[in-house]
């Protein structure tokens, strides 16, 4: 038997995967995509699509791989939650997770895949329930000083729509005005050319002006109603 650090080589025979929490609105309702786990001691429950790590693949690229293996979605916006760990997490082995959020601009439809709201979520396997609750808190604060709303909305809205993100995943009310006033202000968004047109009055439709992570202030006291 071989050694490493004073230890038995066995001692280190630990799998690593990536967990990924597919994210997008449904009729103003924050959604999760999950899928059956088929084998197992956790068979028949709920979990969110991920798997092993190959052995020469970085984290994010499995992140990406398992996405779009799931969902088709591997340019999709990720990013690194938290890294789950305990021995008893999986009954399967001994897996070290590292879980990711991906914010998609809708719910694809794919096989094996099931969209539910986040509020609503089933029983699930593993440990995926605090993967959901850690997902959704860093969610909300990111909303709060980034603009990583974008990947949550087609390329182009309405600033209603834009405010309606906020306020759905957030779980309150802004203030109308002191919202729009803060959005334009922070020079996010360019009109898109166009107006939408319905049932109410005429809205101007808006594009955010860069398609990449920022820090901005996008939230603070005056905001909230």
């Amino acid at each position: 038997m071989g050694y490493q650090h004073g230890r038995p080589a066995t001692d280190a025979a630990v799998g690593v995967a990536v967990d990924v929490v597919p994210c997008a609105l449904v009729e103003r309702r924050l959604h999760a995509a999950l899928t059956r786990v088929e084998s197992g001691p956790e068979r028949g429950r709920h979990a969110f699509p991920g798997g092993r790590v190959r052995r020469w693949e970085s984290l994010d690229g499995a992140a990406r791989r398992w996405l779009d293996i799931s969902l088709g979605c591997a340019g999709a916006y990720i990013e690194q939650l938290y890294t789950f760990g305990e021995p008893t997490r999986d009954p399967g082995g001994r897996i070290v997770s590292v879980a990711y959020i991906a914010l998609l601009p809708e719910a694809v439809e794919r096989a094996q895949i099931v969209w539910f709201p986040y509020d609503r979520l089933p029983k699930l396997a593993y440990d995926h329930a605090s993967v959901a609750r850690i997902a959704r808190e860093r969610l909300r604060a990111r909303l709060g000083y980034t603009n990583i709303a974008y990947n949550l909305l087609p390329s182009s809205f309405t600033l209603s729509e834009l405010q309606q993100v906020y306020e759905t995943i957030l779980g309150r009310s802004l203030d109308r005005r002191n919202f729009r006033k803060r959005v334009l202000g922070l020079g996010l968004l360019v009109p898109a050319g166009d107006i939408r047109r319905g049932a109410h009055r005429p809205a101007q439709l808006y594009a955010f002006a860069e398609l990449r992570p920022m820090v901005i202030e996008m939230l603070s006291t005056p905001l909230r109603s």
